[in-house]
C-alpha cells in the first residue's frame, strides 16, 4: 500500500496495467498539446508558492512555501501528471491521483487546504484557463426516472460488501450526530453506531414519528431508519432504487422481526402513491438533480397528509458555489455520483416556496460530525484495503485510490467549511 494509505513510505506505485487501462479508459496518459501540460506546471508552481504545502518531483528539487509540517504533494510519474492536469483540470487532479502519478501522506490535509482556497487556485486575470478543461455533465447522466435508476445502480449496487467494509454495524450511509464533548464531537470508531441511531432518532422525533404513524422514507439505505421507526410501532414504505440495497435491507428488516410492518420497495419518488404522516429523507435529495428538484418538492407536497411533518437531512454548500458549478461535471460526478447536484440551504427553501404549500419550520447544522463521520469511514476502509479485503469483492487497485480520494475529498470539504450538513423540518403552510 501507499503511504497515503498506511502513513508509511513505500514505493512509488507501478504504471496502469493493461488490465487497469482497459476497465478505466479514461486514465490512459494524454498525448501533450497545445502546450496545456505547461501551463499545468506553470499554475501548480503558482499555487504552490501561495498555499502552506509542498511538491516533491521525481528526480527534481521540491518547492512549494509550506513549512516541515505541510502536506508533501509527491510527484511520481511529473510528466502524466502535469499532461493530465492540463488537459482536465480538476477532473485530471483526480484521475492522476487514481492512476498513481501522486500521493500525500496527508491526503485530507492537502485537499483541505485547496478547498479552503479554491478562488486562489487560477490566479486572477487567468479565469479563463477554466474554459480549456471546464466540461458540462453528460446527457446520459441524467436523473429522469431511468436515469436515476442507472446513476443509483452505479454507486449503490457496487457490492454490499464494500460498504460494509467501512460502515458500522448499522449500515448508515449519511452523518452520525455524536455526542458533543467541548463543543466538539465526540467521535470514535465504537461510539459511530450510536451516534448514527441518535441522527435516526432525532430525524424520527423531527417528523413525530409513533405508534400508528403512517411513515414513507425516501431513500432506503440499508433500512436501519425504517428499522426504527417501525419500532415505535409505526407502518412504514421505504424506497430505493438500488436493488443490492433492498435485498440487504429486507433481510435485516426480516431478522428484526418487522417483516410485517416495514415494506421495502424498489420504486423511484415520482411513482410513490398515498398519503402519509411522516415523510423522511437522508441525504437522499442530493441525488435527485438540479432539473428534478420541482419534481421532489411537489411530490412531498402530494405525499404529505395534513398536518404530517418532513425530516429532511441534507448536505448542503453556499448558494453563491451552487451555482457556479451546478453545470459543471466533477471527479465526484464523473466517478462517484453521477447526475446530483449538492444544493443550497437557498435553493430548497425557494423551490419549497415557489413549488408547494410547505415551507422550513426549523433547520439544524452539524457540518463537523459529518467530518468525523468521514474519518472514521476512511479509517475503517483503509484499513479493510490493508487487509487485503478489496480484491476479493472485485475491486482494483485504481478503484482503492478512487474511493480513499472520495472518502479524504468529501471529509475535506466539511473540514474547510465548504460543505455542511443539515437537518431540516418542513410542515405545511400555518403548521
Amino acid at each position: 500500500m501507499s503511504q497515503t494509505m498506511t502513513g508509511r513510505r513505500s514505493a512509488p506505485p507501478a504504471g496502469l496495467t493493461a488490465a487497469a487501462t482497459a476497465r478505466w479508459p479514461d486514465l490512459a496518459v494524454v498525448p501533450a498539446g497545445r502546450g496545456r501540460d505547461l501551463i499545468a506546471s506553470w499554475l501548480l508552481r503558482r499555487v504552490a508558492a501561495r498555499l502552506p504545502i509542498r511538491v516533491a518531483p521525481a528526480g527534481g528539487r521540491p518547492f512549494g512555501r509550506g513549512g516541515p509540517a505541510a502536506p508533501v504533494l509527491v510527484l511520481h510519474r511529473p510528466r502524466a501528471f502535469y499532461r493530465r492536469l492540463g488537459a482536465r483540470g480538476l477532473i485530471g487532479l483526480g484521475e492522476s491521483y487514481m492512476a498513481g502519478d501522486w500521493d500525500c501522506a496527508d491526503l485530507t490535509g492537502l485537499l483541505e487546504i485547496l478547498a479552503r482556497n479554491l478562488d486562489r487556485l487560477v490566479p486572477p486575470g487567468s479565469q479563463w484557463l477554466r474554459r480549456l478543461y471546464v466540461h458540462r455533465p453528460p446527457a446520459s447522466d441524467d436523473s429522469s426516472v431511468a436515469g436515476a435508476r442507472r446513476n443509483i445502480s452505479r454507486h449503490y449496487d457496487l457490492s454490499n460488501g464494500l460498504f460494509a467494509l467501512f460502515l458500522d454495524e448499522t449500515m448508515t450511509y449519511s452523518s452520525a450526530v455524536f455526542e458533543e464533548r467541548d463543543g466538539r464531537p465526540d467521535a470514535s470508531a465504537a461510539l459511530l453506531a450510536a451516534a448514527q441511531r441518535r441522527k435516526i432518532d432525532r430525524l424520527l422525533d423531527l417528523a413525530g414519528v409513533g405508534p400508528g404513524s403512517t411513515v414513507l422514507e425516501l431513500g432506503t439505505g440499508w433500512g436501519e431508519l425504517a428499522i426504527r421507526a417501525g419500532r415505535r410501532g409505526a407502518t412504514v414504505l421505504s424506497v430505493t432504487l438500488s436493488a443490492e440495497q433492498k435485498t440487504l435491507a429486507e433481510e435485516r428488516i426480516a431478522a428484526a422481526g418487522l417483516a410485517g410492518r416495514v415494506t421495502v420497495a424498489l420504486t423511484d419518488y415520482r411513482q410513490v402513491q398515498g398519503r402519509y404522516d411522516a415523510i423522511l429523507s437522508a441525504e437522499m435529495i442530493e441525488a435527485v438533480g438540479e432539473r428534478y428538484w420541482p419534481d421532489y418538492f411537489t411530490a412531498l407536497d402530494r405525499l404529505l397528509a395534513p398536518g404530517g411533518k418532513i425530516a429532511l437531512q441534507s448536505i448542503v454548500m453556499p448558494h453563491r458555489r451552487m451555482l457556479a458549478t451546478r453545470r459543471t461535471l466533477t471527479w465526484i460526478l464523473k466517478y462517484v455520483f453521477p447526475g446530483g447536484l449538492i444544493p443550497s440551504v437557498t435553493a430548497i427553501e425557494q423551490n419549497l416556496a415557489a413549488r408547494t404549500r410547505l415551507h422550513v419550520a426549523r433547520r439544524d447544522d452539524f457540518g463537523p460530525h459529518y467530518a468525523e463521520t468521514l474519518r472514521l469511514w476512511r479509517e475503517a476502509f483503509c484499513a479493510g484495503a490493508d487487509a487485503g479485503a478489496l480484491p476479493g469483492l472485485g475491486f482494483d487497485d485504481v478503484f482503492r485510490r478512487m474511493w480513499l480520494l472520495y472518502l479524504a475529498y468529501s471529509e475535506a470539504g466539511f473540514r474547510s467549511d465548504y460543505l455542511n450538513v443539515s437537518q431540516f423540518l418542513i410542515t405545511g403552510d400555518g403548521s
